[in-house]
């Protein structure tokens, strides 16, 4: 495993440099930084299925001269599993950007893309190898930073630079309580250590443990995006290359999943109070309704995506939170399997949401457009794209026989198993919040008929579409690649489980891995085969015998199948693209039942002919989704900090005699509070 460790940060470096040493050749950069990549995620992929199957835990240490810093690493299965998906997706995306690149050919720097693409892989796998406090925040500022970059590549666009700002100010505010939750574990143990904050011996006082539970929920929540800390997420994920969205959306927010789970099942392990578990339950089930509505009324496709990413993140949130409160009551088997149906889900969300975000990026590769309103038509025109986006689709909607739809239904089997718990809140919150999921599915489903329907099917509704042409062959890997994962996790979770097992076993004390499997791992039982139980190959091979049984029944009965073309009936007037059903009118309906919640604000402007009042000779319709939580949380507190910054610039004289007298009576203040 050292070896491999070696050669993949080997890879990451390399790839980091190289291009910055070859100027005027971008093609040769292009190929040098992301075939680099490429190699770092097949070592990552070994490195990480190793991890998981291995007994002993890799530790790597080397001390330094700065107090209470060592550079150590250690790869269990924990961090072994987010290395896997971590190069998954680094892998797929890049393939994919060797293509996607030449979108920026003659723009911008090739090889300052590909290091700064390099850097981030680097730094998100060292994030979760890192073994001491010190070093972890230093690589995941390193990750912020470089995620950053990435995010404003294209800062002469509109909107680009205030959405990497935004991005860098709440990440920041992320990383001011996360080093608040290691200062805490610091004080008990006097160590960055995570050795040592995971010492049995050391045990923090019970109000210090919650305020640790709170900090770690918002520092890494920001970074997650859970609700009302999701705000920079549909501004940051378009405004990046398509194939950095891929990792933001898909990798880089699962860190802060990694970091929850290290603090709160290995740093704080043992007794949880419950309502820790009904906090991460109630923030869990919020964020995926809301996630999923307010991605229902984007037009923008790389927004709607990033909404999504929010509603995921409440579907893990919703495994883990329900764990922790079986945890509480001693039911270390229904603990487990909450664990593992969030672990589930992480990877599941990494592959189909970098697969959608590559779709995407195909989708405005061929048409320079992020609005779906322009687009139509495309699967003609884009035939491999389309489909890579509709088993994408299929899988974030959670339809059978999908990766989406087993972990989901293990997240559902873990809710309603809420009967075995002692107290009659927690009985009946958990279906309450199974109910939420439900609805959460359902609109889901109904996004995604619209993402997919509006964009690939019917006439195309502007000149972009009309000309778009499928991407180059690379792109199409890449996407086949993460197509294919979503497929086989799906179909093989007799592969996953026993993984994921190796994960939730030490962390919660029980191993599940063979109750959860029955019948040679065909059947999935989370508890018995007679409560509930699911095997997705029998059920892929329903679906596919039954349409296949159809289409013989058809031959058989009716008369032989042969394709014929109509034109559709269009009242005795030719069909337009105007004539088709839009986007916004796909949404008004559920617009207007969720009209509490969405605010809508309506724009009406007509223009009538100067002959008559009857005849219109231009009209044009906006509306608009208030955000709530900009508009009554982050306005007031960017108002009231304006405010205070007023009021304060008065001790901002220019004068360097005020200053030092400044630094004067802050040094008094501080020896009289040391005295």
């Amino acid at each position: 495993m050292a070896t491999l460790l070696t050669v993949l940060l080997v890879c990451y470096l390399l790839g980091g440099l190289a291009p910055l040493c070859i100027p005027g050749r971008p093609d040769l950069q292009n190929l040098l930084a992301h075939g680099c990549a490429a190699a770092g995620g097949v070592v990552g992929l070994a490195l990480g299925v190793i991890g998981l199957l291995a007994a002993d835990p890799l530790t790597v240490s080397l001390s330094s001269n700065i107090p209470y810093l060592i550079f150590a690493l250690r790869l269990d299965p924990l961090a072994a599993f987010f290395v896997l998906t971590i190069s998954l997706v680094g892998l797929a995306a890049s393939i994919y950007a060797l293509g996607y690149m030449a979108e920026f050919t003659g723009r911008l720097s090739l090889a300052a893309i590909g290091s700064l693409l390099n850097g981030f892989l680097l730094s998100m796998t060292l994030v979760v190898l890192a073994d001491n406090g010190f070093f972890f925040l230093i690589l995941w500022e390193m990750m912020s930073l470089l995620s950053y970059a990435l995010v404003v590549t294209e800062y002469e666009q509109p909107g680009v630079r205030e959405a990497g700002l935004f991005y860098l100010i709440m990440t920041h505010v992320g990383t001011a309580f996360i080093i608040l939750t290691f200062l805490i574990l610091f004080q008990e143990t006097g160590s960055f250590s995570f050795e040592g904050f995971r010492h049995p011996g050391q045990r923090l006082p019970e109000g210090l443990r919650s305020l640790a539970f709170f900090t770690a929920l918002i520092g890494f929540g920001a970074k997650a995006g859970i609700v009302p800390l999701h705000v920079w997420l549909p501004y940051a994920h378009p405004a990046a290359p398509s194939h950095v969205s891929a990792l933001m959306s898909g990798v880089m927010i699962k860190t802060a999943v990694y970091a929850l789970i290290r603090v709160y099942f290995d740093f704080l392990g043992g007794q949880f109070p419950w309502w820790w578990g009904f906090t991460i339950l109630v923030v869990g089930s919020v964020s995926a309704l809301l996630g999923v509505m307010y991605a229902l009324m984007e037009h923008d496709l790389k927004s709607l995506l990033a909404f999504h990413s929010v509603e995921n993140i409440g579907i893990i949130l919703l495994g883990i939170g329900a764990g922790m409160i079986f945890h509480t009551y001693g039911l270390h088997e229904l603990a487990a399997l909450g664990l593992l149906a969030g672990l589930y889900h992480t990877i599941n969300h990494a592959a189909f949401k970098a697969l959608l975000f590559m779709g995407a990026g195909s989708i405005l590769f061929a048409t320079h457009t992020r609005n779906i309103e322009e687009y139509g038509g495309l699967l003609r025109r884009m035939p491999w794209t389309g489909a890579c986006f509709l088993i994408g689709a299929w899988s974030i909607a959670a339809l059978p026989p999908t990766n989406g739809f087993v972990s989901e239904w293990l997240v559902f089997q873990t809710l309603f198993l809420s009967f075995q718990l002692p107290t009659l809140l927690l009985k009946l919150m958990l279906p309450i919040v199974a109910a939420m999921l439900a609805l959460t599915g359902a609109l889901a489903l109904a996004c995604f008929a619209k993402a997919f329907g509006m964009s690939f099917l019917a006439q195309p509704r502007s000149t972009h579409a009309r000309h778009a042409r499928e991407v180059p062959l690379s792109m199409r890997i890449g996407m086949g690649l993460l197509a294919g994962t979503c497929v086989l996790l799906g179909l093989a979770p007799m592969l996953v489980v026993p993984l994921l097992d190796r994960i939730t076993g030490p962390l919660t004390g029980v191993a599940i891995g063979a109750k959860v499997l029955a019948l040679d791992g065909w059947v999935v039982a989370p508890v018995t085969v007679e409560f509930s139980s699911i095997s997705m190959p029998v059920l892929a091979a329903l679906l596919v015998g039954s349409g296949a049984l159809g289409l013989l029944l058809a031959r058989m009965i009716g008369k032989p199948l042969r394709i014929r073309y109509y034109k559709t009936w269009g009242c005795g007037l030719n069909l337009t693209p105007r004539m088709e059903y839009t986007a916004t009118g796909f949404v008004q309906p559920i617009k207007r039942v969720f009209g509490t919640i969405y605010r809508p604000t309506v724009k009406l402007e007509t223009e009538f002919l100067e002959q008559s009042k009857y005849f219109i000779k231009h009209q044009r319709f906006e509306f608009h989704i208030e955000p709530l939580f900009e508009k009554y949380l982050y306005k007031p507190v960017v108002a009231f900090l304006l405010a205070m910054a007023d009021r304060l610039r008065i001790i901002q004289a220019g004068s360097l005699h005020l200053y030092l007298a400044y630094i004067f009576v802050t040094l008094v203040l501080l020896l009289l509070w040391a005295v």
